[in-house]
């Protein structure tokens, strides 16, 4: 072989080795069903928790306006009571709760792609391009997530696709382990 060709040779080896190590990096790694469902799970206890700081924080405004007079409990035996019975009361209790919690994934979904649970089990939520989801993105996605039901569609989807994945067109992703 003559010197040139071998030259050719060598710098098409080298070009292809590089490509391939390229592919390796880029290729994404999408999470199973049991890694999707602990991340729910964790998740679910740090909801769990927010959401007693936020029913506190209205007890508490329900409480310093019960005292100053601002209403009167009728016949409810308590705050807690009137939060929950009360027919127009216990709706707006229960819208408050429920932005909470769809705050409380919006915003880490939109931010970083991670919940704490999400986290902790390596998994990021994101488009298809890597970018972060949008506002509306993470609204469809809670809409249709039927409170996690959604996930057991993943094992039957070529990319591990959830069903709430699939309608918000975004991608959950597994990230490599750290070095």
């Amino acid at each position: 072989m003559n010197p040139a060709m071998e030259q050719a040779s060598d710098l098409l080896g080298a070009y292809m080795k590089q490509k391939k190590q390229q592919d390796v990096k880029q290729a994404k790694q999408y999470p199973g069903l049991f890694r999707r469902l602990a991340a729910w799970l964790y998740d679910s206890l740090v909801v769990a928790a927010v959401l007693m700081l936020a029913g506190g924080a209205a007890m508490a405004l329900a409480a310093i306006m019960l005292h100053f007079g601002f209403f009167e409990l009728g016949n409810y035996e308590d705050i807690s009571a009137y939060m929950t019975q009360h027919p127009v009361v216990g709706l707006v209790y229960t819208a408050y709760l429920a932005l909470v919690i769809i705050g409380f994934f919006a915003y880490f979904w939109c931010k970083g792609g991670q919940t704490l649970g999400m986290r902790a089990w390596k998994l990021r939520l994101q488009n298809k391009d890597g970018s972060n989801i949008r506002l509306t993105q993470a609204l469809i996605r809670m809409g249709t997530s039927a409170f996690g039901l959604g996930n057991l569609l993943a094992p039957f989807s070529s990319e591990k696709q959830s069903f709430q994945d699939i309608m918000a067109e975004c991608e959950m992703v597994q990230l490599p382990k750290a070095n």
